[in-house]
């Protein structure tokens, strides 16, 4: 009888032993901070749309820094601390405080990022810290000062060879703003554009709504898309896929075949 009860309890405790080998290998989760509050937009609502829409698409893990100040110049104490930025993978900037201008207060933002801590921007990100130097749209990337009016805008991808973009098909959004383009910057690869009807006047607006470029001297990766303003656009699936590749690629966690590397797919 000894000998019966032996052997399936043998099995259990190599079976047990594999599992937490297995388990102690497994990479453990992008830790991903989102900020998100200010002016203009449904960010009580988007925020749990973005939260829900990337842990569904990845092995992503989701804090949330908010305010529900609906002005332009409210200030998120968490980016004068030390180190805010330390205990995260990735930090998606989704405010709109387009009315904070202090210096010395964007500095602090920013230093994460040079020193090492990758970002993702979102819609009215593009607009914020306004210091009057081009500190903010260096890290952006690309400046922009105004969008046009809330009309459908179709998206064609400009590269299909990087990973964020690789296999998307273009896709037309319901109502958006189309963010313009005063200035793009040097190191900055578009991956979308964005097209727009003017109305009366004739053609179309055309600009660039999604790009990469490496920041600072780490050369942190910074992915950014103007689109998002409107909860169907932030809900829609073929945004989040592009945002969620976007928070791995900046991680360093998408592979060249625009699929998460192993042990960060869902």
């Amino acid at each position: 009888m000894k000998r019966f009860l032996l052997a399936p309890l043998l099995t259990l405790s190599l079976l047990s032993s594999g599992w937490t080998a297995f388990a102690a290998d497994a990479p453990k989760p992008l830790k991903v901070l989102l900020v998100t509050g200010g002016c203009c937009h449904d960010y009580a609502s988007q925020k749990e749309i973005l939260k829900n829409g990337l842990q569904k698409r990845a092995n992503i893990v989701v804090e949330h820094l908010h305010t529900d100040d609906k002005g332009t110049k409210f200030k998120f104490a968490e980016y004068e601390k030390p180190d805010w930025a330390k205990p995260y993978d990735v930090i998606i900037h989704d405010e709109c405080t387009a009315g904070v201008n202090e210096v010395a207060f964007v500095e602090s933002i920013l230093n994460a990022h040079r020193e090492g801590v990758p970002a993702v921007n979102l819609h009215c990100a593009m607009h914020c810290y306004r210091t009057g130097t081009p500190i903010w749209f260096d890290y952006i990337g690309l400046q922009s000062s105004g969008h046009g009016p809330q009309k459908p805008i179709e998206i064609q991808f400009a590269s299909q060879e990087h990973p964020i973009t690789k296999g998307l098909s273009n896709w037309t959004t319901m109502k958006e703003e189309l963010y313009n383009n005063l200035k793009i910057g040097d190191s900055t690869i578009p991956l979308a554009r964005g097209k727009q009807d003017e109305g009366d006047q004739p053609g179309k607006n055309d600009s660039v709504i999604a790009w990469v470029h490496e920041y600072g001297p780490k050369k942190t990766r910074v992915f950014s898309t103007s689109l998002g303003h409107n909860n169907e656009t932030v809900g829609d699936d073929r945004y989040l896929d592009l945002v969620t590749r976007g928070v791995l690629w900046a991680a360093g966690k998408l592979g060249e075949d625009g699929k998460p590397v192993a042990g960060f797919a869902k």
